[in-house]
């Protein structure tokens, strides 16, 4: 069985991070977009397993993501 979590990507001026809101606390960077959905990837998978050693439950996938378009030099 597997199970589908929102992921966030933030590029920075020198890597890339990523983090999961279902999962407060997992987070992963990495060099490139590819590397650090590889380490995110991990990272939930040690969280998941983590939560099940300590008798804790898996927060079932509740964010989601979308994008909006918007015309630039739109004032705010």
């Amino acid at each position: 069985m597997s199970v589908k979590y929102t992921v966030v990507i933030e590029k920075s001026p020198n890597n890339y991070a990523a983090y999961v809101p279902d999962l407060p606390g997992c987070v992963a960077t990495g060099r490139t977009r590819e590397e650090t959905l590889a380490e995110i990837r991990e990272a939930i998978e040690l969280h998941l397993e983590s939560l099940c050693k300590h008798g804790e439950p898996a927060p079932q996938p509740q964010a989601t993501a979308d994008t909006v378009e918007v015309a630039a030099g739109t004032p705010g």
